[in-house]
């Protein structure tokens, strides 16, 4: 009789409890370690766009999330003062990629996720260090407190920081500042009326989206030298984004400063050579952290988790298949983030002109920024996408 095989998950975020929900389903003993005291993440939203979706389908979670979907009608890019540059609506963006894009609270997702996962399958405040990788003729070892695990594959999801990373990968340099600082905050507005939107100034963004449970999520970025902090950053929003439309002024007086998350973003700018070495794969910021221009760094996890269990038997097919597309979303991530975040005001100008006639032209802009990533389908049934097959042994 064939013994189960066993997955050692390092990190209980979106990409490491996907990953353990989807090899669970193939069969295998999954452990998470997550070195938090508790699994609820810090309070912000992700959006998910179809293409994670389509991987949580594989998995039976997609409909709950799309469930979820607020977006409903007109939104779009503006500039402070208010002007609509490209509008788009719900409608357009699931014709276009054949399914919706999501916004929810990360502790959402987290919770859908667990609930995929045994009793006892999650262990929290539980410090992991990667004692050995393994190869093809013995299995990795993962040291713990409470003494050393024994793996056929360890998934490193711990994060942009990533301690199995630099373990794999010494020589490589790491993440680096992506050259501006971002806001967020998940709260309710009363009264607030407004479409989806994000804006564009100079080196300045804000975005003000519905929750489907009634909270707005607002966010924004600014160009800023690293390091940055305000004694309260609730008014150092105010100083920097109360003059423009609104919501944005309603959305900041209902916020307290204890509401406001700062965080400097970083990027891995080199790419890996690989996403595995030995019985250990890497999946999301651990692999390719990427700025949030395009909201893609949770939807590429989970991208991750579910090719990973697909070849879990095979970890250079993984490397194979993922290595090329996240590469490539992380560069267009970080060009989308020079153009948002433009601080040049006569590059601002040229740039939201021609921003206005594109979208008059042809779909926005913002449609336009998900071609080739939205429309993304996973390497197993329901989907079973060719274009994934890459690598297949």
């Amino acid at each position: 009789m064939t013994a189960t095989k066993r997955a050692v998950v390092i990190g209980g975020g979106i990409g490491g409890l996907t990953a353990a929900a989807a090899l669970h389903l193939r069969g295998l003993r999954v452990t998470v370690l997550e070195r938090a005291p508790s699994l609820r993440p810090i309070g912000a939203a992700i959006s998910l766009s179809p293409n994670a979706l389509r991987a949580l389908d594989v998995i039976g979670l997609g409909d709950e999330i799309r469930d979820l979907a607020a977006w409903q009608g007109d939104g779009g890019l503006r500039t402070p003062g208010g002007r609509w540059l490209s509008r788009s609506n719900a409608e357009a963006a699931a014709a276009r990629f054949g399914g919706p894009l999501v916004l929810l609270h990360r502790a959402t997702l987290i919770d859908h996720l667990t609930a995929r996962l045994p009793g006892g399958a999650v262990r929290t405040a539980a410090d992991a260090l990667l004692a050995d990788p393994g190869d093809r003729d013995r299995p990795a070892r993962v040291r713990t407190p409470e003494g050393e695990l024994e793996a056929d594959l360890v998934v490193a999801a711990d994060g942009i920081h990533s301690a199995v990373r630099a373990t794999l990968f010494p020589d490589h340099p790491g993440p680096v500042y992506s050259g501006f600082t971002t806001w967020r905050v998940v709260i309710p507005v009363p009264g607030a009326d407004f479409a989806s939107h994000e804006t564009w100034g100079r080196g300045r963004i804000w975005g003000t989206h519905p929750l489907k449970d009634g909270r707005v999520y607002a966010y924004a970025a600014a160009v800023t030298p690293a390091g940055g902090h305000a004694a309260d950053e609730r008014a150092e929003l105010l100083h920097r984004y109360g003059d423009w439309h609104h919501p944005v002024p309603a959305v900041l007086a209902a916020a307290r400063p204890e509401d406001v998350l700062r965080h400097d973003v970083h990027h891995i700018a080199e790419p890996l050579p690989a996403y595995h070495r030995g019985r250990v794969a890497l999946v999301g910021d651990a692999a390719h952290a990427m700025p949030p221009t395009l909201g893609q760094g949770g939807n590429q996890a989970i991208e991750d988790a579910i090719v990973l269990a697909h070849h879990h038997d095979d970890l250079s097919a993984y490397t194979a298949v993922r290595l090329p597309r996240t590469t490539a979303v992380a560069r267009q991530a970080v060009k989308v983030a020079r153009l948002n975040l433009m601080t040049n005001r006569a590059g601002v100008v040229v740039r939201d002109a021609a921003l206005a006639a594109l979208s008059k032209a042809g779909p926005a802009l913002f449609l336009r920024s998900f071609d080739g990533i939205a429309d993304w389908r996973p390497p197993q049934p329901p989907y079973a996408s060719r274009q994934t097959q890459v690598g297949e042994r």
